[in-house]
């Protein structure tokens, strides 16, 4: 089935508070602009709790694409806006992971990216859900959030991923391993664990975590990493951060609709790189919920068919 072009006329809305948000905002306006898509408005946004806000201000204007540069926060913060809208989600990845730009194959660099806004195709995906909270690529509980509520702003800018992995070792020196129950409706299953990953697609902070994990299944997959070690869990994120052949040897995937996570004690969770929620919850899957800008593979490397 034939679908329809990528509009040419778009909102491009930058978080200017991510890690190269403030630097590119100009370059991206500019290449947008020289690529062919008119830009009804721009916006570079310096406080990142008025994303949604301005974006849902250009759906209201009847843009028939909303562009959102930053990181997994920005992109999940903001997307709520557009399900069940006939808008296309553009994204440029701006952030220090971009795992949901990774999950769709995006260029991670600005100019693949605009290529891919003007002359890409559109693609439906699924949407993660926390209770009534949609998410574009996963949620954590355990180490995670910890980390996230408390790394530095600087030290994620300028050090990126490797930042975040010089506070995850600081972090986990007061981290305690929690009593993990997930209901799948069906039954309850109770372990140890020290991380919880709720995946819509295999990423989160940028590294490779799950082998079927992915935005068009319409499943949503929840993994843990069992017992009580955080030696353990050092190691599955170096083993799947090296993609070694037993990095899933410490991991347990369940795959389904819907689940009911709980935790004792109560753990904060983590959507996307910002901590907004707390166990327990349920997680669900939202298929099909928005389209996204994505490369036209049968384009070749000049723009043609």
């Amino acid at each position: 089935m034939e679908t329809k072009p990528l509009p040419k006329d778009a909102v491009l809305i930058v978080n200017a508070h991510s890690r190269r948000g403030q630097d590119l905002f100009a370059q991206a306006r500019r290449k947008l602009e020289a690529a062919g898509v008119r830009l009804i408005a721009a916006h570079a946004v310096e406080q990142p709790e008025k994303l949604a806000e301005t974006v849902r201000e250009a759906v209201a204007s009847g843009a028939p694409m909303v562009i959102v540069g930053g990181g997994d926060g920005s992109m999940s913060g903001t997307v709520d806006e557009l399900v069940g809208r006939d808008i296309v989600f553009g994204v440029l990845p701006l952030g220090t992971a971009n795992s949901f730009a990774r999950t769709l194959d995006l260029p991670l660099d600005l100019d693949g990216a605009v290529e891919t806004i003007a002359n890409g195709r559109r693609r439906r995906v699924d949407l993660g859900m926390v209770d009534g909270d949609y998410f574009v690529n996963a949620a954590s509980l355990g180490l995670s959030p910890m980390i996230g509520q408390t790394v530095p702003h600087k030290l994620k800018r300028y050090l990126g991923r490797i930042g975040y992995l010089l506070w995850a070792a600081k972090c986990s020196v007061g981290f305690r391993a929690f009593r993990l129950t997930i209901d799948d409706g069906g039954q309850e299953h109770r372990l140890w664990s020290t991380e919880v990953r709720v995946l819509n697609g295999p990423y989160h902070g940028g590294v490779e975590l799950s082998d079927d994990a992915a935005v068009d299944t319409g499943e949503i997959v929840v993994q843990a990493v069992v017992g009580r070690s955080k030696p353990r869990l050092a190691w599955d994120w170096y083993a799947k951060f090296f993609k070694l052949r037993d990095r899933n040897a410490h991991t347990v995937e369940f795959h389904g609709t819907q689940f009911r996570i709980d935790t004792r004690p109560r753990q904060r969770i983590s959507i996307d790189g910002e901590v907004l929620a707390r166990t327990p919850v349920t997680v669900k899957i939202a298929p099909g919920a928005i389209e996204v800008a994505v490369p036209d593979d049968d384009k070749d490397a000049s723009g043609k068919k």
